[in-house]
């Protein structure tokens, strides 16, 4: 019954999509972050729905708007994104076992698409209202498995392990982490709602996801999501009153939270000691030595594990913990090389610096607050993902890439409204609430546009 519904809910949106690719961007989206077809146990399990949809949507652009809509809107994320995209493709050229590896060239297709997919986004999200829809299917396909699992775990005291649907979510730490940078994302776009129900479902959302995170047993979740509520307690602009009820959720995690979920946190004190933590240290070493050799190019995509025995102290076949870096920053420098690091690196400091700026002209306004309010979000779930990466290999995660062109889009929507709309215009419907405090933005002289940084031209 379930492979009947999906496949039909697919394949009914096909022709919408067709006309108006916004629609497949969306269906894609919903595909991809919630898996329903990872739900299913028939013939639609099995199917490549995103495939068809992607190549609907591009076919829709192609022939209905290509001539109004560009593909793509070139910034300096999505020109990094592009850039990176080069840089692995060069190493991957060069690398021992790339061609000819069906594993590896999986991997790199799946890269591109990830790549190509994020470079189309910039292109349809011209408007707040499509901002905000993308947004919402990200959070609530997220947010499904969060609330799931979150309650059932509650109710049950989660006796095992909880792992992801599918896909790049599979795994428990990367499902745990998927949940942490999801976090952000439910309690700010439920802030900027009007409607309570939606408010409380949201928040409803963050505490079951919270929950969660923590059944996925994943440590570098945990941290991720310590961090990640840090800093938004940070953002709040009410650190006293956020600090009490940190100080509140701290106590109720005690109190409340099972003796083997409490066990397996206070694992992260024994370091080198524990089993999966010594293996981590061990690949980071193996990823530096790899640098070392490799420092321009690296060693090519996917090719980490394909190198791990030259690198590894007395390697032994399967006894190894895992042959992956274990750290994102690691991974993308061992296997793209220095260049590819580096532009990674400015990938994820581009989002701090673009959401100042947003914060700043969101602040400056009232019929600009639902940008502040966004820019924080944007902020709090790249910090997320940040320290997660230190302990996960996802170095190419979909839902990152993703993640810089909607900071792109934000920025665009943003410079739109901030020189169309008229400083006097009321609040917005998802304003929120600022401090009182307000920032001065200059304008040109004798017209009505903002002076916008180079960057965010």
């Amino acid at each position: 019954m379930r492979d009947l519904v999906v496949f039909a809910i697919v394949m009914g949106i096909l022709p919408t999509a067709l006309r108006r690719p916004f629609v497949g961007l969306v269906l894609f989206s919903w595909l991809a972050y919630m898996r329903p077809q990872d739900l299913c146990w028939g013939f639609a399990r099995a199917m490549r729905f995103s495939f068809v949809v992607a190549l609907v949507m591009l076919v829709g652009w192609a022939v209905h708007e290509s001539q109004a809509r560009k593909f793509w809107r070139p910034d300096p994320r999505t020109l990094l994104m592009l850039l990176l995209a080069v840089f692995v493709t060069i190493s991957l050229s060069m690398a021992s076992a790339s061609i000819d590896d069906g594993y590896v060239m999986r991997y790199y297709f799946e890269f591109t698409k990830i790549i190509l997919v994020a470079l189309f986004t910039t292109g349809q999200i011209d408007t707040r209202q499509r901002l905000r829809i993308l947004l919402w299917t990200v959070a609530a396909s997220l947010g499904f498995y969060g609330l799931k699992n979150g309650f059932l775990g509650f109710l049950s005291g989660g006796g095992t392990i909880l792992r992801g649907p599918g896909g790049m979510l599979e795994d428990n730490n990367d499902f745990a982490l998927a949940l942490v940078m999801n976090i952000p994302l439910l309690y700010y776009l439920g802030h900027g709602e009007t409607k309570r129900w939606i408010k409380r479902a949201a928040l409803a959302g963050v505490f079951f996801t919270m929950v969660t995170v923590l059944l996925t047993h994943s440590r570098g979740g945990f941290v991720a999501m310590a961090g990640t509520v840090m800093f938004m307690v940070w953002r709040s602009g009410k650190i006293l009153q956020a600090i009490g009820g940190l100080i509140l959720g701290v106590a109720v995690f005690f109190l409340a939270t099972p003796q083997h979920v409490l066990d397996r946190i206070a694992t992260i004190a024994q370091g080198s000691a524990e089993s999966s933590a010594g293996a981590r240290i061990k690949a980071w070493g193996i990823a530096l030595r790899m640098i070392e050799d490799n420092p321009i190019f690296g060693v090519g995509l996917r090719n980490f594990r394909y190198n791990y025995p030259r690198y590894a102290d007395n390697f032994v076949e399967g006894h190894d913990f895992a042959y992956v870096a274990h750290n994102s920053y690691l991974q993308v420098w061992a296997e793209g090389g220095s260049l590819a690091f580096f532009t990674y690196l400015c990938l994820l400091a581009s989002v701090f610096v673009s959401c100042r700026w947003l914060r700043r002209l969101g602040r400056s306004r009232a019929d600009l607050l639902w940008v502040w309010n966004y820019a924080r979000m944007m902020e709090a779930t790249t910090f997320g993902f940040m320290i997660g990466a230190t302990f996960l290999n996802r170095g190419h995660f979909d839902l990152i890439y993703h993640w810089f062109a909607l900071v792109s889009s934000l920025v665009f929507v943003a410079k739109r409204e901030a020189i169309v709309r008229p400083a006097e215009a009321p609040a917005g419907a998802a304003a929120g609430t600022a401090p009182e405090r307000r920032v001065e933005v200059r304008w040109k002289r004798g017209g009505a546009a903002p002076l916008l940084p180079r960057w965010a031209r």
